[in-house]
Parts: structure tokens; sequence; C-alpha cells
């Protein structure tokens, strides 16, 4: 059983000294209460719920970072979904919605206060099981992080993130495959308002949610290939759980049936991408079966794998990944940019094989003492750091999707959005 506190330094290698630090989630020693964390970096504020929408906080929850290469240390309780977020060159605005709930920071809504500030997030959950915390770049990719994890025993596990020109080098990468290719990855590169430096690179998924029309039929030919191969053989997946191995071809309906489990319709870019509309947006039977058969096809189709392997995940290598020319390409630039190629970059990006190579750039430890993450690059793994452990992909991490940021809607908007 871990402690009831975690204590968390924060490393400022932004290079600027107006950087500031968030910490929002749920108390799960107050029946899920809203928290957020005070300026003071100890004192746990829970608001009370608002009479409207888009209210201001009531606290001062900015935690300044001070001077570049300075430390700060937090103190947190026991949370679930979990976010530390980061600024630079100035502060961020979050409100409430009744409920309480918080209304958080969003990437894809032009008129949020904070679409223009420089910002990001790491996620995390610290419960009496274990803390577990990763680098998420399945919205997008802004400010560098690295994460350092020490438990009790003195055992360190480190995720070294981007290094600090990753931004600039990604966004590049992105140029190219749009020159190579016009399918519009260059459309997911956000620039700052003046045009002088690039602000963030968007997920497809996010890209998606600015313009609809974006990568339309993109992944139809390899959709196609993938039906076309399954009508005559079989493709199995492992769950990874109670269900064990599971069979799916596709049938003269054209839907890829997984015996009397489930079905899944041919899926459209948008529905890889998200890896939760379409065929992946909720199954009516045996909800946890497909789900776990869901996570892992979908991961497939990021990849780019299904032609290649007809046993997922098993089988599958990392070297293969990302190798056909119709592919989530951001996600094969962010892993390539990657010192040792981890990150989530898509929302299913934990699923392995049983044996294989972590991907998704998380650390998990059910005896942690000291969290300490690096907000701006450049610190990678220490001489005292051990290599990350293998995370496999369980049926509870892969029932639903990673998280992605909720958008900070424009007042008419917020009462029908998601929140925390």
């Amino acid at each position: 059983m871990t402690r009831s506190t975690l204590d968390i330094v924060l490393q400022n290698n932004t290079g600027s000294a107006n950087a500031y630090a968030y910490v929002t989630g749920l108390d799960l020693n107050r029946n899920n209460a809203v928290f957020l964390l005070q300026a003071d970096g100890v004192t746990g504020y829970y608001p009370s719920s608002p009479s409207d929408i888009l209210q201001d906080v009531g606290a001062d929850t900015a935690i300044p970072l001070g001077a570049p290469g300075s430390t700060k240390k937090l103190t947190i309780p026991q949370i679930a979904g979990g976010r530390i977020w980061f600024s630079r060159d100035g502060p961020l605005k979050f409100f409430l919605n009744p409920g309480p709930a918080v209304v958080e920071p969003s990437a894809t809504n032009p008129a949020d206060p904070n679409y223009n500030l420089n910002w990001g997030f790491c996620e995390f959950t610290f419960n009496s099981f274990q803390v577990y915390v990763n680098i998420s770049y399945v919205d997008f990719v802004s400010i560098p992080v690295s994460l350092t994890l020490e438990n009790d025993a003195g055992t360190v596990t480190n995720v070294p993130g981007f290094p600090s020109n990753a931004l600039d080098t990604i966004c590049d990468k992105l140029k190219a495959q749009d020159a190579a290719d016009g399918a519009g990855w260059s459309n997911l590169v956000v620039r700052t308002a003046d045009g002088s430096a690039n602000l963030r690179a968007l997920s497809p998924n996010s890209g998606i949610v600015m313009n609809q029309n974006l990568f339309n039929g993109y992944y139809q030919p390899y959709v196609d290939a993938v039906w076309d191969k399954y009508r005559s053989a079989d493709l199995t997946v492992n769950t990874q759980a109670e269900w064990g191995d599971v069979k799916g071809r596709v049938g003269s309906d054209n839907l890829l049936t997984f015996g009397s489990v489930g079905s899944f319709a041919q899926p459209a870019a948008r529905d890889i991408f998200s890896c939760s509309t379409g065929p992946f947006g909720g199954y009516p039977n045996n909800q946890a079966e497909m789900g776990a058969i869901g996570a892992r096809f979908a991961a497939a189709f990021n990849r780019s794998t299904l032609l290649i392997n007809d046993r997922q995940p098993e089988g599958e290598s990392v070297a293969n990944y990302y190798k056909d020319v119709r592919t989530n390409h951001y996600s094969r630039i962010c892993h390539e940019v990657s010192p040792d190629g981890r990150g989530y970059a898509f929302p299913y990006d934990d699923v392995s094989s049983s044996n294989g190579t972590d991907q998704s750039g998380s650390l998990f430890d059910s005896n942690p003492k000291l969290l300490t993450v690096g907000i701006g690059g450049g610190n990678g793994t220490t001489a005292a750091a051990a290599e990350a452990p293998t995370k496999v992909a369980t049926k509870e991490a892969v029932t639903a999707p990673a998280t992605t940021s909720e958008k900070q809607p424009q007042k008419e908007e917020a009462q029908s959005q998601k929140e925390l």
C-alpha cells in the first residue's frame, strides 16, 4: 500500500522565469471531489459548484516554477485522473462549470484564452495501489517533459522525453511527410500568433477536430487491403485477458466478425486516429471483450501492421511499426524523435506483445517516494536511473482510450462540454 501523499519535484528547464505549473484531478479520499493544488504547492483546493458556466476558479492555483534551472517541490494526496499542467511565458486560465467541473485549456479551440500560449501536461494516477504516470502526445506536442520516479528502495526509473528542440524537429518532419504524400500532415503544425515560431504539433485526432475534412479517405486503401486479406485468413487477437485468443474473419456482410463476440465495420481515418469512434465507438454486446479486441485492432491500424502480422499483438516487433506508406506518421515521428522511442502518441499506444517493449512512456511503482518532472527538455536518463520496466497493456488499460484534454469551449458551448 502506498503512503497517503506523494512528493513531486518540478524542474524548470524551459529557459523562462515566467513559467507555471498546475495540478488537477479527483481526490480519492474525498469521494472523488474535484481537486486543484494551490500556488503554495501543498494546499488542496476543493471548489464548490458555481451557478453558471465558465466561472472563475476562486483560488490561486498557478504554481510559479521560479528561475530557469530551479526546482519546486509539491505534495499531493491520492488522486485519480490527475494532470500536471505547465506553461511557459505566462499563466494558464482554468474555469469552473456547475458540478463543479473544471474547464481545461484547449489546443483545438482558437477562442480559448490559452490557445496562443505555450503549454502542455503529463498524466498520472496515484492511489493506494501505485502511482502511474505517463508522457502524453495523444493531443499534441509542445513543451518537452521528462519523468523520473524513485521508490522507497532507491530504485530509479526514467522516461527522458523529448529534447529541447523536439517541437521544431517534429514540425519539420510533418511538413516533409506532407510534401511526400500530400495527405495534409503540415496542417498539424500550429504557429504562434505572430507566425514567428512553432507553437505546437497537433495529433491527427486533434487536427480533425479543427478541420473535419482532414485525412478524409486517407486510410481507405489500407483498410481495403486488410479486409481483402482477412476474407480468406483468420485474424487472431490475443486479448491478453481471460478470453485469450479470439479469431476474426471478414464475412459476406463485409464485417470483420469474431465469432459470437461481435463485429467491426471498416473504420475511417478519423476512427483509427481517435480509437473511439465508428466501429471503435462502443460495443452493444460483450463490451469488455470487444473493448480488448478493439484496442489491439486500433493499435495495429495506427502502426499499420495488419498486413504483415495476423496475430495481434503477439508477434509484433517495434521495428515493423509504421513501415507502410499509409500509417500514423505523427506517431511514427514522435517515437523517432524521442531518445528512447517512448511516449503516448495515440490513445492505445500502450498495446504491445506480452513480452514487448513499452512504447507508451509510462512509469509505475507500488512504493513511490519521489516523482521528478523535468519541464522543457534536456533532462535525459541520469546515471542512477535504471531502464523503465516494460508495461504490458492490461484489460484495464485498453478497454478505454487514453484521455485527451478537455476543450475549453466558448460560453455558449460550455454546457454540453465534457469536463473534469
